[in-house]
């Protein structure tokens, strides 16, 4: 069937100046898209193709029927709040008052934006580590702000503190931090926070730490929360992620933690771009949390599936970077091709029939460091189907 448009000449749309004018569609949706397109093992796009725990579908079902449907309390419901301040209290020994420095938030992605927007005025800078998630600097040009970007160490993506702190100025409002790190997997020590702990005390730079991976550390390593860290927690916007945590990326359920100043002015953006969230799977979520093995088995289960990924590749010429947290593996191709790394995942897409992400998609220069992205958050079966085909490689 072909569409064509019903739009007569006197209907003309005005033209617009684009708020965003370099941004496109994202790479995640292009190869998404093009992993459809050619049946291929989407390893690209980070989100599990296996369900979340019947228990907690059974809990968001339950308030459904309870008649939780009507809209929630702007800053979430007051017993998924309190789920949360426990949470954290308990894993980094920190209280937040779940009243004053809670809030639920429509996904992490919402909770960063609202943040900016929040303490972001025309003109701020804020410092970015490259490589970095796509939204950061689009959130904060539509703030009016000015994004630096600082390249974290090429190879091991360590953060570089003397960069780090030549690009702090008096016009620096804030830095963002993720850690466990997407795209690199890589994970932030101890001795890390307390450098930029140490970094920013002279400051009033703020912090936003993207925690979206908090419980997918490897190997044994704690997951160092910016909660953990008096000088960082003070200053900081802590972003977690049900969604990430839970395997229901599609729910869009996120939190911040901040000391009650700094949210006072997150929920006066929070109210008037979202006000409120889903409120049975709040209402679910809370009822989940009494039970803390969920979050706690996490790193051993995603373990498992790095490990499984990992051997398959062993005597691949594919060049496997450490993977210390996330759901992601990096992989160096300087041994299999001589195509950059975007054209590199659009030939393994279509020709070998598995996905990838370049990571010159999360940089600000393009950067090629011959390096791809793989997701292995996927069931066993799907990650052995796109081993038998990597193999080949």
């Amino acid at each position: 069937m072909t569409f064509t448009s019903t739009t007569s000449a006197t209907e003309r749309s005005p033209s617009l100046r684009s708020r965003l004018p370099q941004v496109g569609t994202t790479i995640f949706t292009v190869m998404s898209a093009l992993a459809a397109e050619c049946s291929a093992v989407n390893l690209g796009q980070g989100f599990p193709d296996f369900d979340c725990d019947s228990r907690l579908l059974d809990a968001v079902n339950d308030a459904m029927r309870a008649g939780h449907n009507q809209y929630a309390p702007m800053p979430g419901v007051p017993a998924l709040r309190r789920a949360v301040a426990a949470k954290m209290e308990a894993l980094h020994a920190r209280a937040y008052c779940p009243d004053s420095e809670i809030t639920i938030t429509a996904g992490a992605t919402q909770a960063i934006l609202t943040a900016i927007l929040a303490i972001v005025h025309p003109g701020d800078e804020v410092i970015v580590l490259d490589p970095c998630y796509d939204s950061y600097v689009p959130n904060i040009v539509l703030a009016g702000g000015i994004a630096v970007r600082v390249p974290l160490t090429p190879g091991t993506f360590r953060p570089d503190f003397d960069k780090i702190a030549a690009a702090l100025s008096p016009r620096t409002r804030a830095i963002l931090v993720n850690s466990p790190h997407n795209p690199s997997a890589s994970v932030w020590s101890a001795a890390d926070m307390l450098t930029l702990q140490e970094l920013l005390a002279p400051t009033d730079v703020l912090l936003i730490s993207d925690e979206v991976y908090e419980h997918m550390v490897f190997d044994g390593q704690p997951h160092h929360s910016a909660a953990r860290y008096p000088g960082l927690a003070a200053r900081a916007f802590i972003v977690s992620s049900f969604g990430k945590t839970f395997h229901v990326t599609g729910w869009k359920m996120g939190t911040v933690a901040a000391p009650a100043p700094l949210t006072a002015e997150f929920r006066k953006v929070h109210q008037f771009n979202v006000f409120s969230v889903n409120t049975p799977m709040q209402y679910g979520l809370a009822q989940y949390l009494a039970d803390p093995a969920p979050y706690l088995q996490l790193p051993a289960f995603y373990q498992a599936k790095r490990d499984l990924f990992r051997s398959g590749l062993e005597g691949s010429r594919l060049r496997l970077l450490p993977s210390s947290g996330t759901y992601f593996q990096c992989a160096d191709i300087s041994a299999v091709s001589d195509l950059n790394e975007a054209d590199f995942c659009q030939w393994l897409t279509r020709e070998v029939g598995v996905a990838a992400i370049p990571l010159s998609a999360f940089y600000g220069d393009g950067f090629d460091q011959r390096v791809v992205r793989f997701c292995f958050a996927k069931k066993d079966e799907t990650l052995l189907a796109a081993l038998a085909r990597l193999r080949k490689l």
